[in-house]
């Protein structure tokens, strides 16, 4: 186990690899000011000079004048322009000024190619982009570079990947920029499994051609295989790494908490910390740090992080702060998310975002719309993501015909079409209020095509209410979406065992077995004096588990005596009542609840995190648990957050 020391660090730096050629130096103040006459006649050279002073100064227009009488502008003059062009966001201008470089012969030039392809890269004009390296005959890498670069900007990474194989196929070698290109447009088109072998392609080239040893190539490769989900390989990536610096550091935190791996990411940081001296965390470190923070409810090492942040300066950060906002509501302190809003210079979409949807996974429906309102009142557009937030609020809270409003104003007010997201919010709204037909007819409706998460988001409602009919609708779907993923066919014989359709229950099994999957293990984790201490579900290697569970076996002969009933409807095995019993106990949820009645102080309150759902009976037992042991108790699974306090829960067994 383990709890942070922060040392005392030298100031921040940052190594992050930028395209210098695609960025217009800041604009100078004008030292003197030129008046133009465009009939007034100058020798070539001093004509070149005065173009390039005038786009200097920000002059664009004036230097346009002047082209039109240079017949021989040179090559930097051409070259100052297209940047000018940049600066000024001029599309028109930057045509006239390609159509004045074709004409003097410059169309062929290669560095000039690489600023047009550029320019239009920054003008968001990938054809013309297009259309200039199509033109182009002599190509340098630098000018398939600055096209691999404004393919991957526009999310073309397909394409990507077919002028890189073009590239290769006509001899010209890959230089580290290629390389981090085709490594980014392998996750550009996010989500396409084909890219990734792809992606391990490119890996071996990069091996073969020892570019290993460039830290922004080996960076980059770890991001990609963050966002593909294979942490094994971006783990083996970063730890072969000759040399780290901070960004390969904060790269490799972000993967393990992107997926899924919060535990892991503590400990990188931990690490990162007390075994280097010359990577210290940047803002983009602390955004991950946090994040896994959150997703642990790990309060303690959450408010030393702040204070971390405090003193290095990064509390002005607006990604950092909404971090923390987000950071204090999932770690059950909605006040002190509340109180760094409220201390906020400046907030961002972003910043709303985080403070809409701590509200909601609290359960606070009302206030999460309220806070909405307050967004638009203050002049910030709500964006996507926000709706995704104030429709999960209401979920959580049951707050249907808010949620239809809210749903129904996207697109009439906000102008933003429904995502597969939102529609997964609404069927979720109506799933869990037991309104599953009005639920269906929602997917039937959609305008796009219903995904896992829209299928997904009716199978669970479909679990809470037993409805084997549209389980099996819903199922059949995800089983054709996502093969491979074991919670659907668990929450199907979930439906099935409540129906004490048996039978059923073995054929959902032995359908994990052939396809070789497995159920994702019940996990939990609970802070105790600044250290993080995780349990499965039956678990017997745990050092405290003869321990643990003779306090659960005595609470829980205690707690029958007053009314507790063992909920064993959620046992997927056809067992004797004792036998679901003893199962039941050895949940990871009540394990971490026995730990932190053994290990916290009276009046302390005890947080546990659950990597799934909460289950009935470790609901029932918790509220048990805070009334008759005196004790507060919050948890928060997968959904949500529930705060036992005297018997009752926050959700109001709505969850």
């Amino acid at each position: 186990m383990w709890a942070f020391q922060f040392p005392q660090t030298p100031q921040l730096h940052s190594h992050f690899y930028t395209n210098s050629a695609a960025r217009l130096p800041p604009k100078p103040p004008p030292i003197f000011s030129v008046a133009v006459n465009p009939t007034t006649t100058s020798s070539p050279s001093n004509n070149n000079k005065l173009i390039q002073s005038l786009c200097k100064q920000g002059n664009l227009k004036q230097a346009l004048e002047v082209l039109s009488n240079e017949p021989n502008p040179t090559q930097h003059t051409y070259e100052l322009l297209l940047l000018s062009c940049s600066h000024h966001n001029s599309l028109s201008d930057a045509e006239n000024v390609h159509c004045h470089l074709v004409d003097n012969g410059f169309d062929q030039d290669p560095f000039l190619a690489t600023k047009l392809i550029n320019m239009y890269t920054h003008l968001d004009s990938i054809d013309h982009a297009r259309q200039v390296f199509d033109k182009t005959r002599r190509r340098t890498i630098y000018v398939w570079n600055a096209l691999f670069r404004a393919l991957t900007l526009a999310g073309c990474g397909e394409e990507v990947l077919d002028l890189y194989r073009q590239m290769n196929r006509s001899g010209m070698g890959s230089d580290r920029f290629s390389y981090t290109y085709v490594l980014k447009a392998c996750v550009s088109s996010y989500g396409v499994v084909s890219l990734l072998k792809h992606g391990k392609e490119i890996h071996a080239s990069i091996l073969r051609h020892g570019y290993d040893r460039i830290v922004h190539i080996m960076t980059t490769l770890i991001d990609m295989y963050a966002r593909f989900g294979c942490v094994t390989y971006a783990s083996f990536v970063f730890n072969e790494m000759a040399v780290k610096n901070v960004v390969s550091w904060s790269a490799m935190i972000a993967c393990y908490a992107r997926n899924g791996m919060a535990f892991e990411a503590l400990e990188l940081f931990h690490e990162m910390m007390t075994e280097t001296q010359d990577s210290s965390p940047n803002s983009v470190t602390m955004v991950s740090v946090l994040q896994a923070c959150a997703a642990l409810a790990a309060l303690e090492q959450g408010k030393l992080i702040h204070g971390y942040i405090l003193r290095r300066g990064l509390d002005s950060i607006l990604p950092v702060v909404s971090a923390l906002v987000t950071m204090y509501a999932r770690c059950g302190k909605l006040e002190l998310s509340q109180r760094v809003f409220d201390q906020m210079d400046k907030r961002d979409v972003v910043s709303w975002n985080s403070l809409i949807s701590s509200y909601g996974v609290h359960g606070f429906g009302q206030k999460a719309i309220q806070i909405f309102k307050e967004m638009i009142y203050h002049g910030v557009s709500p964006s996507s993501i926000s709706f995704v937030s104030v429709l999960g609020a209401c979920s959580h809270a049951g707050l249907i015909e808010e949620g239809k409003m809210l749903f129904q104003s996207m697109r009439k007010e906000h102008m933003i079409g429904p995502s597969v997201e939102h529609y997964a919010c609404m069927v979720d709204l109506l799933g869990r209020a037991n309104k599953l037909e009005e639920a269906a007819k929602i997917i039937e409706d959609m305008r796009i095509e219903p995904g896992p998460k829209v299928w997904g988001s009716l199978l669970g409602s479909c679990r809470i209410h037993c409805n084997v009919e549209l389980a099996e609708r819903a199922s059949k779907r995800l089983f054709e979406l996502e093969p491979t993923n074991a919670g659907n066919y668990v929450l199907l014989a979930d439906v099935y065992a409540a129906a004490n359709m048996w039978d059923e229950v073995k054929s959902v099994k032995k359908l994990l077995e052939a396809r070789g999957l497995q159920k994702v293990p019940g996990r939990s984790w609970i802070e105790v004096k600044r250290k993080m201490y995780s349990f499965v579900s039956v678990d017997e290697f745990n050092p405290q588990a003869e321990q643990l569970h003779a306090l659960l076996i005595k609470l829980s002969t205690e707690m029958k005596e007053k009314g507790y009933v063992p909920q064993t409807k959620v046992v997927l095995y056809d067992l004797d009542t004792q036998e679901k019993e003893r199962i039941v106990l050895g949940h990871s949820e009540k394990l971490a609840v026995a730990f932190g009645l053994i290990n916290t102080s009276k009046g302390e309150t005890i947080r546990i995190t659950k990597n799934l759902r909460l289950c009935e009976d470790c609901h029932s037992f918790t509220k048990f648990i805070s009334k008759f042991g005196n004790k507060e108790i919050l948890v928060r699974d997968v959904n949500r957050f529930h705060h036992f306090h005297d018997g009752v829960c926050s959700c109001g067994d709505y969850w």
